[in-house]
């Protein structure tokens, strides 16, 4: 089952920072956020997208399109970790520890 395992899946995350001062700004903004929903990432926490990905070179792939519509204002980081760190990540409400939310399934056609 080496096509499944936690070190194979990967996750994409983008980490975002971007003005909104202008109109043009908040354009730029809503456009990025729009165009990685679009790609299948979903939202973390208000500046945080990821995505599941079936495999490292898939993951690649999301990577390359989100550099092909980067802003051209703002701070952009991208990070990719196995689904074995992502399941290491503790979450918390306040105090409260909770599990993180699993992906709903991704169907992908070859």
């Amino acid at each position: 089952m080496e096509r499944f395992s936690e070190y194979r899946i990967m996750w994409v995350l983008v980490f975002f920072d971007l003005p909104t001062e202008t109109k043009k700004e908040k354009k730029a903004y809503i456009d990025f956020r729009k165009r990685l929903q679009c790609d299948g990432f979903t939202m973390f926490q208000f500046s945080i997208y990821m995505r599941h990905c079936a495999s490292h070179e898939n993951a690649d792939v999301h990577i390359k399109r989100v550099k092909s519509f980067l802003p051209e204002k703002g701070q952009v980081g991208i990070l990719c970790i196995t689904d074995k760190q992502f399941g290491n990540m503790e979450l918390f409400i306040g105090k409260k520890e909770t599990k993180a939310s699993s992906p709903g399934q991704q169907l992908e056609l070859f």
